[in-house]
C-alpha cells in the first residue's frame, strides 16, 4: 500500500516539474516553432524547404539572413520532418563560433559522420553548422572535403549572418537560401500572440516600443518582451526603453523637429542630454537614423538628413564617436533646413 502512494505521488510531480520547467525557460526555447507552418516571414523560402521535405532526398543547404528570423530554427523544423523518431540520434548541432578550429571538424564532425545509424531509405544524418561564417578559412576547407566523402550518409545544413565569408567550394556543393528581416507587423503579430498566451498587460506604446527596439529580429523582440514582463509586469513604452536602454524615440524626434525649424540651440540641448545620460555615439546615430526614416517630413529634406546620418555614421565607425562630431551633424542639417525653406 505505501509502495501504490509512493508510485501515484511520483507520477503526479513529474507532470508539474515539467510544467514548472517549461514555465522557467526562456521565451524564444518556450515559443520556438516545431512545424513550418509555425514560422513567422519568409514563407517562400520555408516553402522551397517544406519540397525536400516531403521529396526525403534534401541537398546540403546554406541558410544565409540577419539575426533573429528563424535560419536554425527552420532547418531544425526540416530535420524533425526528416528523421521523425531518429530526430536525437541522427543529428549533429554545433555553434561554429565556439567551435570553429579545424580539430572539431576533423573531431567531432568526422566521426559523427562515420557513426551508423540505421534511418529509413532516403533519409540522411544532418549536421547542423550555426554561424557557419565564423568558422577559419582552414576549417571550411577541410569541411568540404568531409562533405564529399561522406556524402552518402550525411547533410550538412549551415546557418550564417553573411553568406560571402563561406569559401566558395563550400557554397557550389550547397542550395543556398536567404532569409531577409522579418516586417514590423510580422514581429507585432507574433508579441501581441504571446503576450495574449501569457496573459500580460499591454498597451499600444509598449508593443510599438518593442516592435521599434527588435528592428525585425524575432529573438530580440521576444527577450525585450520577458525582460519588462518580469522587470515591470506590463508592457508600457517607457519601461520597454528602461529594460532595452536606448535613446528614446520621442527625443530623438523632438531633436529632429529642432533640426527642421532650423533651431540649433534646442537640438544640442536634447543631443547634449543624450550624451550625458551615457549613451554611445553608434546608439544614438543608429535611432537617429530609424526614427528620421519613419518621419513626416519634406522628402528632399529627408534623403539630405539620411544622407548626413549615413556619413557621420561612417565617421563613428571610423573612430570619431565624440559629442562634436554628433553637435556637426545637428548643424547640417539645421542648414539644409533653411536652405528647403
Amino acid at each position: 500500500m505505501p509502495e501504490e502512494v509512493a508510485s501515484t505521488s511520483s507520477t503526479t510531480r513529474a507532470p508539474k516539474d515539467a510544467e514548472g520547467k517549461k514555465k522557467n525557460l526562456p521565451w524564444i526555447e518556450k515559443y520556438r516553432p516545431q512545424r513550418f507552418e509555425e514560422i513567422v516571414g519568409n514563407e517562400e523560402t520555408v516553402a522551397r524547404l517544406g519540397i525536400f521535405a516531403t521529396q526525403g532526398n534534401a541537398p546540403n543547404i546554406i541558410i544565409a539572413g540577419p539575426p533573429g528570423v528563424g535560419k536554425t530554427t527552420t532547418i531544425l523544423c526540416l530535420a524533425r520532418i526528416l528523421l521523425g523518431s531518429n530526430f536525437r540520434e541522427a543529428i549533429l548541432e554545433l555553434n561554429a563560433s565556439n567551435e570553429r578550429g579545424i580539430d572539431v571538424v576533423r573531431g567531432k564532425i568526422k566521426m559523427f559522420a562515420q557513426q551508423k545509424v540505421t534511418l529509413p531509405r532516403g533519409r540522411h544524418k544532418i549536421v547542423i553548422l550555426d554561424e557557419a561564417d565564423s568558422m577559419t578559412e582552414g576549417a571550411q576547407q577541410a569541411l568540404r572535403r568531409t562533405m564529399e566523402i561522406y556524402s552518402n550518409t550525411t547533410r550538412f545544413a549551415l546557418a550564417c549572418n553573411t553568406s560571402e565569408k563561406i569559401i566558395e567550394p563550400i557554397q557550389s556543393r550547397c542550395a543556398m537560401l536567404r532569409f531577409s528581416k522579418l516586417s514590423d507587423a510580422q514581429v507585432l503579430a507574433k508579441v501581441v500572440e504571446i503576450c495574449q498566451r501569457e496573459n500580460l498587460s499591454y498597451d499600444e506604446d509598449g508593443l510599438e516600443a518593442i516592435v521599434f527596439t527588435a528592428q525585425g529580429d524575432m529573438r530580440q523582440a521576444l527577450n525585450n518582451l520577458q525582460s519588462t514582463a518580469n522587470g515591470f509586469g506590463h508592457i508600457s513604452g517607457a519601461n520597454v526603453f528602461k529594460v532595452c536602454d536606448e535613446p528614446h524615440p520621442l527625443l530623438v524626434q523632438d531633436m529632429l523637429q529642432h533640426c527642421i525649424k532650423g533651431d540649433i540651440h534646442k537640438a544640442y540641448k536634447i543631443m547634449n542630454k543624450l550624451w550625458r545620460l551615457g549613451y554611445a555615439a553608434e546608439d544614438i546615430i543608429g535611432n537617429v537614423f530609424r526614427v528620421c526614416r519613419r518621419m513626416d517630413m519634406n522628402e528632399k529634406l529627408k534623403l539630405y538628413f539620411i544622407r548626413e546620418i549615413g556619413e557621420t555614421h561612417m565617421k563613428i565607425v571610423d573612430g570619431l564617436n565624440s559629442l562634436l562630431q554628433m553637435s556637426g551633424l545637428l548643424a547640417r542639417m539645421c542648414e539644409a533646413s533653411y536652405e528647403h525653406s
